[in-house]
């Protein structure tokens, strides 16, 4: 998920090289096969590392297949996308790898379809909202591993204290923001468009005006008069009055905004399930809900929540086929997905792994996330242009609520990009 939950120096992903290093991947020799894996470090520090899950996982699996031995490399999550570029640039692709996009690999042929290495009931096992995003011309590809969706986080404590309430609508949003700057809030509401994760962060209030970065035939229409609506309204009715804090919107990333939130200094945030773990281990008062709607749209509809999912695909590589497959069976196994989102208070993105959540059966607030991913709209990652389109955004639409910019003209730069992407390829 490009949102992702912690942050991560080289330093640690250093140590995430687990089992013994081979050359090639999916290699055959006097000691069996051994599987090359590549994924994200989720974790914020050695004690947190992802390493350890992996090293469960890959013990117990290979303890299940004797003549398998895997191989799992950990990268920052900033570097793990290019890296995998990289080797398959090099034509030494991993055997599986986890990652934030997967499409692009898809349109080159790289990728085994999911029933040619997974059981019938393991690929019908995905929630349908992640099947869908991760599926091109109707053939899942990227198997999505774990997912979040997006809820609107408010302190409590901060509202009770500036006589707010909990916003429907925009002008509530506003009204409530205005509120919280009287009583010196030094975030009423972080808006965090910086180049970490803004492309989240502007799905979120697109959706919320009935907009979004695709139309009804799936191609790209970021600057879509509602979208435009959006900005616009962003820019004069929040940045402009500063009621979004003291850094511009454009600088402002994910993890600062999160960061600010857990110190008490944030109204209002858009987060997921393991920011609410993180402010409740702090004892805040935290309520969610969904984000407002735009007042032309009125309190009585309820868009779809902004949904993410980190994905799974297994590369093409001469006589990896089997081996993969035993493999992306294992790994989805509700007891090791559960395991894995319930270790970094993710979804997990099964409906059987789902049906049994332990976190869903005692927290209302995780069932809240759970419901709005049934019906969350993802980013268009089954694009294979997305991967370059979500970095354009990531690096521009913050100048679209800066003071001196006209909304309408940075949208319209940055679609014209994803049109000259998608026409590439």
């Amino acid at each position: 998920m490009r949102q992702r939950l912690f942050g991560i120096t080289a330093s640690v992903a250093a140590f995430g090289l687990l089992g013994s290093l081979v050359t090639a991947c999916g290699s055959s020799g006097s000691g069996g096969t051994t599987l090359r894996v590549v994924a994200p470090e989720y974790g914020a520090g050695p004690t947190t590392s992802s390493k350890a899950y992996w090293d469960k996982l890959t013990s117990a699996f290979t303890a299940a297949h004797p003549g398998i031995s895997v191989e799992v490399t950990l990268y920052p999550w900033a570097d793990v996308d290019r890296e995998v570029t990289h080797m398959v640039q090099a034509n030494n692709p991993p055997d599986v790898a986890l990652m934030g996009a997967y499409s692009d690999f898809a349109a080159q042929g790289r990728l085994y379809a999911a029933s040619e290495v997974m059981s019938i009931r393991a690929e019908a096992n995905f929630l349908p909202p992640l099947a869908e995003a991760g599926s091109v011309d109707h053939t899942l590809y990227g198997l999505p591993f774990a997912a979040s969706s997006r809820l609107l986080f408010f302190n409590e404590e901060l509202f009770d204290k500036a006589g707010a309430k909990p916003p429907k609508t925009w002008s509530e949003l506003k009204d409530a923001a205005k509120a919280l700057k009287k009583e010196g809030v030094l975030y009423p509401y972080a808006l965090p468009l910086g180049p970490e994760e803004a492309h989240a962060e502007a799905l979120i209030w697109e959706l919320s005006n009935g907009g979004g970065y695709t139309d009804s035939n799936g191609d790209y229409s970021i600057a879509s008069e509602r979208n435009t609506q959006t900005f616009r309204w962003i820019k004069d009715n929040l940045v402009t009055p500063a009621l979004t804090g003291p850094i511009p919107p454009a600088e402002l990333n994910r993890q600062d905004a999160f960061a600010a939130f857990l110190r008490g200094d944030v109204g209002m945030v858009n987060g997921y399930p393991s920011l609410l773990h993180e402010a409740r281990q702090k004892g805040m008062e935290v309520g969610t809900l969904s984000m407002p709607v735009s007042d032309t749209l009125g309190d009585e509809v309820t868009p779809p929540a902004a949904g993410v999912a980190d994905w799974m695909m297994a590369f093409k590589r001469d006589g990896n086929r089997e081996s993969v497959g035993s493999f992306l069976n294992f790994v989805y196994e509700d007891k090791n997905l559960s395991e894995f989102a319930g270790r970094y208070h993710l979804l997990p993105s099964t409906v059987s792994a789902t049906e049994t959540s332990q976190d869903a059966a005692a927290d209302p607030s995780a069932e809240q996330f759970l419901t709005a991913l049934q019906t969350a709209e993802l980013y268009p990652v089954n694009d294979p242009s997305w991967l370059q389109v979500s970095n354009t955004i990531k690096r521009s639409i913050g100048k679209a609520v800066a003071p001196s910019s006209d909304p309408k003209i940075v949208l319209e730069q940055i679609a014209q990009q994803a049109r000259d992407a998608a026409q590439r390829r």
